[in-house]
């Protein structure tokens, strides 16, 4: 038995971040589903638009971090630098 762990695929990669940005998704849309709930018995009347609205701030919210999960040059103050400006550096 080797004691060196096998390199993780990029396929598996994807799909552990597909699957932690559904997971976020449900979450975050159901919390936002249950605060448009109550915001619609307590303080609306029972109307529907509180719930579709936080719904989708749960669903908006899921998004963008999934976003950032599959692309992290859109973090506010990431910077992407490039081999060649390694290079000097390193000497």
């Amino acid at each position: 038995m080797s004691a060196t762990p096998k390199p993780t695929s990029s396929e598996d990669i994807i799909g552990q971040k597909y699957d932690r940005c559904l997971a976020d998704l449900i979450v975050k849309a159901g919390v936002g589903f249950g605060a448009g709930v109550v915001a619609s018995v307590i303080l609306f009347r029972r109307r529907t638009w509180p719930i579709a609205l936080g719904t989708g701030f749960g669903a908006g919210a899921a998004y963008a971090d999934c976003d950032r999960s599959f692309n992290p040059a859109r973090i506010p103050g990431t910077r992407i630098v490039s081999p060649t400006e390694l290079a000097p550096a390193s000497k």
